[in-house]
């Protein structure tokens, strides 16, 4: 598989990732640094993206079911050279569901998640998995 996406900006104003019929407006400058997302955010937000797609890809194959699912990431910047580390995940899927098996599930995520495999390579990462039961 190949992934294409385009990108633009403008002199002293902010930047937009296009993506299919997306567009991600993210900041560039320090006028809207409190508003939109920055390029670190925007990482963590495909990191983010790849363990929700996983728990949906997933839920089908290991056979159960959710009404949702919340995920918190953490991380922290090193500076020399800069970069991302110790990612740390809060995944809590909300099921009444007996057969999910978050044990498994996790290794799943971590076994065959692409942005989460290409981050493995680079930096620290834990998680953890929890549910909540649907009132």
């Amino acid at each position: 598989m190949n992934y294409q996406i385009k990108a633009s900006s403008i002199s002293d104003q902010d930047a937009i990732v296009h993506i299919k019929q997306s567009n991600i407006d993210f900041g560039t400058t320090a006028n809207t640094a409190d508003i939109l997302p920055n390029p670190a955010e925007l990482f963590l937000g495909s990191f983010s993206a790849c363990i929700l797609k996983n728990v949906e890809r997933f839920s089908g194959m290991m056979k159960f079911s959710y009404s949702k699912a919340t995920l918190e990431v953490n991380a922290t910047r090193l500076e020399n050279p800069p970069r991302m580390d110790n990612i740390h995940y809060d995944l809590t899927i909300y099921s009444n569901d007996k057969k999910l098996n978050t044990d498994l599930l996790k290794k799943n995520i971590e076994k065959y998640g692409t942005i989460y495999n290409t981050v493995k390579q680079s930096c620290t990462i834990s998680g953890t998995i929890s549910t909540v039961e649907n009132v």
